[in-house]
């Protein structure tokens, strides 16, 4: 690191502490504290309203945002937006933990006093998130013990407030027992295979509990005793967790033994060790059910699959597998791990069953970054068991039934049938998500069309060509069987090939069977993928191209209108070489040429314009058309600047191809400390969701012109951050002190936040995604913005003031997307 990204990391701490930046030396003399355990504490019962919607209400945090928020006390109360009061008052904590009919919802204030500064790590449970003397930290919501966060107490009085939902809390504080730590609690490990030798890969939490930057430290890896494999890892930030990836190679393993040990020592270069930690990693046959892990690609993370190995195939059906086995992608259920589900199956015959983690036991209900989990792990397991891909199916359980649902109308092309169990359809039918109202306001039909992709009804039409057979316990007290009685009744107006099944009597969960159930298993394997290249007619429809754009050899590359839904029907005849059919809400789109017969001319009927293709390059193998008006006609392959499947929108997309955050330190100490305590707060949230690991960086640490494929989340406005001008230059979104310019319209304010997304300069592929404010009130409102909670969306770009944390959609300024050429005119906005 330079040593001006050293300096600007002793502005990484809220600027009222920086003076306590040289203590932690110090802190090793002193007499030990073990613990302060929470006890006596005030809850406030729910302020405010929230659920899966891009904008909720609270005026506590409103009273944060302002810069106004002081520590409560017994009785004092709280105006909420409806007129009414809501007071604080006193609660114990016995143990550590409360349980209070106030924190579902509510908000628990715990005043923690210190006799001396101290870095001590944080470990809680129940809470949605903590504000640490101001500074927004990740929580747990889902109480899994795996969040201990290193943070700087000062002496005197320190204010903890946590967001609650679940009804109960468990806090306390503890002394790190060194600068850097390896916690073992989080690991994600492969099993080793008898027999197999090849590099595997695990990652495990390391908790720099320093105010200072840990720089490029390594881990030595030993497994089974053998020669210890080094591993440089990246900077983990002052005060900051980190997954961190590493490699190691197995030894000869030895068949007779159930685990073999992994040694880990952290260490910096020339220096005695950080820490070490030992840990079981499981050793199978190869027939046994095991989980393979894998550097995702979405974000450079380790993550890992379930495999249950297929059986032999008898002599009577290897005619039917010919082709390669079978492939079974299996989705789990909430608060499920995909090795749990695998585990729900017996072998099959001829196939494998493959269950992904969507991230996490709950992860992202197998939307977002679930859903490209899901498709990420199918392509390696197509990969690695070579499967044939005209066979490969998918079901799941739960919130792995919703998955299957979703996935299978994405994604239309990619499995012969599909089998939700006890699958709910929907956000907007189960799980409390925005959906679109009746008669909405301009603004409220903005705001609901970025969350297209999770409307499974309007895309429903996908499922015409998949086999679907929909299992359901009749007496389910967790997913109504409403919701599998509401798709059959759906897919009985137009589907020709669907199965039903009501359980009687069975409830959410009725053994392993809800899941393997035979009668299932052969409706799938009855079907069949079409070979794509002899497939007559695509029917599909989306509701983005950059979220699913392709169905067997067509392409929707571009909407009309975005965010709406986008369909073609075509049709190839291979006796008059033609290509004909309709289209709505496309402006771009292609063909696949690759099934035709080179050189031989053909011609395409589309929406009634006729073009003839006589002399076709005979090297060319895709078809490139563009609307023109109420014509089509031949075009190139579009300039990679212009929006396409790869390269979108919305803002949410931009936390992928190996996103980097990047803080700014060009502002006032208060603005870079708001940047780096929010670019820490996201990537701790989404190694707590999504199992991930993000390079937090200083922006002058960061160089535009390197890695110009990754994507980049830019922390800050152009006033606060050093990279803007070269990132977001030539942006028609300007964010500075003061203002936000949309081309040549501006909105005022100290407090508005601004959320949106641009393509990378010099890159066909990457984006840049912008959070930032106008001020410190703006910046501070980004900090709950719930971007990545599964079932919220936003368009490509959005400014909203304060008062949204009062007056909800009121407090939207503007919201919209960009036209196909990223530019605003062209685009699609809605002003307050």
């Amino acid at each position: 690191m330079s040593e001006r990204g050293r300096v600007q990391n002793t502005l990484l701490v809220l600027s009222s502490l920086a003076a306590l930046l040289t203590t932690a030396q110090a802190q090793a003399d002193e007499p030990a504290v073990n613990e302060m355990v929470l006890k006596e504490c005030l809850v406030i019962r729910p302020v405010g309203r929230s659920g899966r919607t891009p904008l909720h209400t609270d005026p506590i945090e409103a009273e944060i945002v302002a810069g106004r928020w002081k520590p409560p006390s017994a009785g004092d109360s709280v105006q909420l937006t409806n007129d009414s009061k809501q007071s604080w008052e006193s609660a114990t904590a016995k143990d550590g933990a409360l349980q209070h009919a106030a924190l579902r919802g509510g908000y628990l204030y715990w005043n923690v006093k210190c006799d001396t500064d101290r870095v001590v790590l944080l470990e809680a449970a129940g809470h949605s998130l903590v504000y640490v003397n101001g500074e927004p930290r990740v929580g747990d919501p889902y109480s899994n013990g795996i969040v201990r966060l290193p943070v700087l107490l000062k002496k005197g009085d320190n204010d903890l407030l946590f967001a609650v939902g679940r009804g109960r809390l468990n806090a306390k504080l503890v002394r790190p027992t060194a600068s850097a730590i390896i916690d073992t609690r989080d690991a994600t490990l492969p099993d080793c295979i008898v027999g197999n030798n090849d590099k595997l890969w695990g990652a495990v939490v390391v908790i720099n509990a320093d105010t200072k930057t840990l720089e490029h430290p390594f881990l030595d890896v030993s497994l089974d005793g053998g020669d210890p494999l080094r591993n440089q890892l990246p900077s983990i930030a002052p005060l900051s967790v980190r997954k961190v990836a590493f490699s190691m190679t197995p030894q000869a393993a030895k068949s007779n033994k159930p685990a073999v040990q992994l040694e880990l020592r952290a260490a910096n270069e020339g220096k005695e060790p950080l820490d070490t930690a030992k840990v079981n990693i499981n050793q199978k046959s190869p027939d046994e059910l095991r989980q393979n892990t894998f550097v995702s690609s979405i974000d450079g993370s380790v993550q890992y699959y379930a495999v249950q190995p297929a059986l032999p195939v008898a002599d009577a059906n290897k005619a039917k597998f010919m082709d390669g086995p079978a492939l079974f992608l299996t989705l789990h259920g909430a608060g499920v791990e995909g090795r749990g589900q695998a585990a729900a199956y017996g072998r099959k015959e001829g196939g494998y069953i493959v269950a992904p983690t969507n991230r996490r036991p709950y992860g992202f209900d197998w939307e977002d970054w679930g859903r490209l989990d899901a498709m990420e792990v199918l392509d390696l397991a197509l990969k690695e068991f070579k499967t044939d891909p005209l066979r490969t199916y998918l079901t799941g359980h739960s919130m792995g039934g919703h998955g299957t649902w979703h996935v299978g109308v994405t994604f239309p092309d990619r499995f012969a049938a599909i089998a939700p169990s006890a699958g709910w359809i929907s956000f907007a039918t189960y799980a409390g998500g925005m959906g679109r109202r009746e008669n909405p306001t301009p603004m409220e039909a903005m705001l609901a069309r970025a969350g297209l992709p999770n409307e499974t009804l309007t895309l429903k039409q996908n499922y015409a060509n998949l086999g679907i057979f929909v299992l359901h316990g009749d007496a389910d007290d967790n997913v109504p069987v409403d919701q599998a009685r509401k798709m059959r009744k759906e897919l009985a107006n137009f589907h020709p090939d669907f199965a039903y099944h009501e359980q009687p009597g069975a409830g959410h969960w009725w053994g392993n069977a809800c899941v393997d159930w035979p009668p299932l298993f052969e409706f799938l394997l009855e079907h069949k993928l079409p070979d794509p290249k002899s497939m007559p007619k695509v029917d599909f429809v989306t509701a983005s191209p950059a979220v699913s754009a392709t169905c067997h050899w067509a392409t929707i590359e571009a909407q009309v209108k975005p965010f709406e839904p986008s369909s073609m029907q075509l049709r190839y005849d291979s006796k008059s070489r033609r290509f004909s059919g309709k289209t709505e809400n496309v402006e771009r789109l292609s063909l696949d040429l690759a099934h035709l017969k080179p050189g031989e001319p053909f011609h395409v009927e589309l929406d009634g314009t006729k073009i003839e293709l006589s002399d076709w390059p005979e090297k060319v193998t895709r078809l490139w058309l563009r609307r023109n008006g109420d014509k089509w006609e031949v075009g190139g392959r579009p300039d990679p600047s212009v929006k396409n499947p790869q390269r979108g929108g919305p803002f949410k997309e931009a936390f992928r191809n190996r996103v980097v955050f990047v803080y700014g330190t060009k502002g006032t100490a208060a603005e870079t400390a708001w940047a780096f305590a929010k670019a820490r707060l996201d990537a701790e949230t989404l190694w707590y969701r999504g199992n991930s690991s993000i390079d937090v960086i200083a922006d002058m640490d960061f160089d535009p012109k390197k890695d110009t494929d990754r994507n980049v989340i830019v922390y800050g406005n152009s006033d606060s951050h050093a990279r803007w001008q070269e990132l977001l230059g030539d942006s028609p979104v300007q964010v500075k002190r003061g203002s936000v310019t949309i081309d040549d319209r501006k909105e005022a304010g100290e407090d508005l936040a601004c959320l949106f997304v641009r393509p990378r300069p010099g890159s066909h592929t990457a984006s840049v995604g912008v959070v930032g404010g106008t001020g410190l009130s703006g910046m501070r409102l980004t900090d709950r913005m719930p971007y990545f909670v599964s079932g919220v969306a936003y368009p490509d770009c959005i400014v909203v003031d304060a008062q949204s944390l009062t007056k909800g959609i009121n407090g939207v300024r503007v919201a919209g997307f960009f036209g196909n050429n990223w530019r605003v005119p062209e685009g699609d906005f809605v002003w307050k």
